[in-house]
């Protein structure tokens, strides 16, 4: 299915401003069709003077008309004029007769979308950037509760502000937060003074269970936020703001271990406030648990930092052991462990940065090649190294052998493709798909005989590490004219199991 931006300037007669306010406003699309107890449907005028559907809500308030999508198709005929005058003349417009859905009686109100110029100021478009319909339905009638008269209130005064360019309101926060409220957690109604004018059960237990004993209603929200913060050392500088319906914005307020989440929609009438909805939602548990991952996230960075400082430690023992070594052989071997621990050290050294698991491998591979240096300075050979490509992100379980068996491969080339000579080059060519992870590590030297690989414990780590660990292939073979080249294919299968996408798909 077509994304909003793609349907949207499809159409050749929206700007890419207009594209954004429509993004807003869908962000709140949810809310509004729960606040509605209704079905909308966004609709953006084509080129040939029609309407096409590009966005559509069903209420989880209640039972919703359409089964199937709107959203990419052009409007019925039975609602082209009623949406036609809503966009020519800027006014909202009802229906003026029940109108027909599969033999379902229902109410439609065409609501015109202005955006607004600037976030200070009440200089909108000059013509709709679209329409929303809301559709209702007549079939189930009955006495409305007084919580359902006053979601619908709020609705009509949402659909208003989209009206006159007040909603959405471009001083609010641009992304919502894990756990923000729902229509269907907890509403309250505060007038322009703050007051409480409607809080509904599920509001009213949230602030009973933070301490509250009383009723909301005919109480100053923000005197009730500050008797339960009392003594309390740290309040979010927003609170005030947020709890007195003045501006759009979001905040925790936490008493007796219990956490709410209040987000704020000032009501406004032509940009004059009239009062304000104040979502609000126990998170508790929510924060409980991201507090949780904030800490093993923690305790995994310096995990990776101490086992970094400890293979550290070892390279350094090492290092210190082949120089006082004087066998020429051992002094060789020790130098060899030396760099192996190093280049596993890198990886940790890494993950000990982020809050993932997952590496930037081509920083990885960097500071491996800054091995090459120190191995051609011990042969007194010059090296020109030279990478091409990227690896992309890998996990910790691939990097880690990865960065060890090039590290290995790397190491050969120096040691054994170029001995002898004053200078040469080593290049790196990585490629990455989605479903495998090729990488050629190519050398100028006097290459390998024919079909004869190396037997030394270097190789050996390298095949273990390949096919043991990583499942992948490795072929050596010598390049016409001089040099050796060592091909290395890894398949990503693992990685895509574990992102629980199927082999191929883009990451």
């Amino acid at each position: 299915m077509s994304t909003l931006s793609d349907l949207v300037l499809a159409q050749g007669r929206s700007s890419e401003a207009d594209v954004e306010w429509l993004h807003l406003l869908v962000g709140d699309w949810q809310l509004l069709a729960d606040l509605a107890f209704a079905d909308i449907v966004l609709w953006v005028p084509t080129a040939g003077g029609s309407f096409v559907a590009v966005a559509h809500a069903r209420p989880s308030s209640a039972a919703t008309l359409f089964y199937r999508d709107f959203v990419g198709h052009e409007v019925k005929p039975e609602w082209r004029q009623q949406i036609t005058q809503a966009f020519e003349t800027g006014q909202i417009v009802d229906s003026s007769a029940p109108d027909w859905y599969e033999e379902t009686p229902t109410r439609v109100r065409a609501v015109p979308v202005l955006r607004r110029l600037r976030p200070s100021g009440a200089a909108t478009t000059d013509i709709p950037i679209g329409v929303i319909t809301r559709h209702s339905n007549l079939s189930e009638t009955r006495t409305p509760s007084r919580q359902e008269l006053t979601f619908n209130e709020c609705a009509n005064e949402l659909f208003r502000m989209i009206a006159n360019g007040d909603f959405p309101d471009l001083n609010a926060p641009s992304g919502p937060r894990r756990g923000a409220p729902r229509a269907s957690d907890g509403l309250i109604r505060l007038d322009v003074d703050g007051m409480v004018t409607f809080a509904s059960p599920n509001a009213l237990s949230a602030f009973n269970r933070m301490g509250f004993a009383g009723e909301l209603e005919g109480e100053s929200l923000a005197e009730v936020t500050t008797s339960l913060l009392t003594g309390k050392m740290v309040v979010d500088e927003s609170l005030p703001l947020v709890v007195t319906g003045r501006a759009p914005w979001r905040t925790d307020i936490e008493s007796r271990g219990v956490t709410v989440s209040l987000r704020t929609i000032p009501i406004r009438d032509r940009g004059d406030r009239k009062g304000a909805i104040v979502l609000s939602r126990d998170v508790t548990e929510v924060r409980h648990q991201e507090r949780e991952l904030i800490t093993k996230d923690a305790t995994i960075r310096e995990i990776h930092h101490r086992v970094k400082n400890n293979l550290q430690t070892v390279a350094s023992l090492l290092r210190i052991q082949a120089r006082r070594t004087h066998s020429e052989g051992a002094k060789e071997a020790l130098t060899q462990a030396m760099r192996r621990v190093a280049a596993i050290a890198v990886v940790h050294d890494t993950l000990s940065e982020g809050l993932n698991q997952d590496v930037n491998f081509d920083q990885v591979f960097d500071r491996v090649l800054l091995l090459i240096a120190e191995v051609a300075s011990s042969h007194t050979t010059t090296v020109r190294p030279k990478s091409t490509g990227s690896f992309g992100d890998l996990p910790s379980e691939y990097a880690t052998p990865l960065a060890l068996a090039l590290t290995e491969l790397v190491t050969n080339a120096v040691e054994h493709g170029l001995a002898g000579r004053r200078d040469g080059e080593v290049e790196i060519i990585a490629k990455r798909s989605d479903d495998a992870l090729s990488v050629k590590v190519r050398d100028n030297g006097g290459g390998l005989p024919e079909g004869k690989v190396g037997s030394g414990l270097g190789t050996q780590i390298v095949r273990t590490l390949i096919q043991g660990e990583l499942g992948g292939t490795i072929d050596w073979h010598t390049l016409h004219g001089e040099g050796t080249e060592v091909t290395i294919d890894v398949p990503l299968f693992h990685l895509a199991r574990r992102d629980g996408v199927p082999v191929g798909a883009g990451r």
